[in-house]
């Protein structure tokens, strides 16, 4: 698996590692059950602080991808983890549009709700 992160872009570093990961399960690279580089490894290949991949992959775990074990590491969930990465991403799509358009959070939340009511 290939992480990317861009030091210069206004994106986190760990919220770019989290999106690495997401992309790979999504396009099926990643499969469940599959373990993700360990954190310290992972961290010195980037040059970045192992803190930043373990909020990184903190991310990932409250997302419901990836399971945290101790003396395991980071291991890929199983069951829906790809179609829930996919949607992930369009969630984060969704969001970075609204942005750039200058809508506020409390539009976007109207514009979903009306969406799922049938609207």
């Amino acid at each position: 698996m290939l992480f990317r992160v861009d030091p210069s872009s206004v994106v986190p570093l760990a919220d770019q590692i989290a999106a690495s990961v997401r992309g790979a399960i999504a396009d099926g690279t990643v499969h469940p059950g599959e373990r993700l580089p360990a954190a310290r490894a992972l961290a010195a290949s980037l040059g970045v602080n192992v803190h930043t991949v373990l909020r990184g992959y903190q991310r990932l775990r409250e997302e419901g991808l990836i399971e945290l074990r101790r003396g395991r590491g980071a291991v890929v969930t199983g069951g829906q983890s790809t179609g829930r990465a996919r949607l992930l991403q369009g969630v984060q799509g969704l969001v970075e549009e609204a942005r750039a358009l200058g809508l506020t959070d409390e539009e976007v939340l109207a514009l979903v709700r009306a969406r799922l009511a049938g609207g």
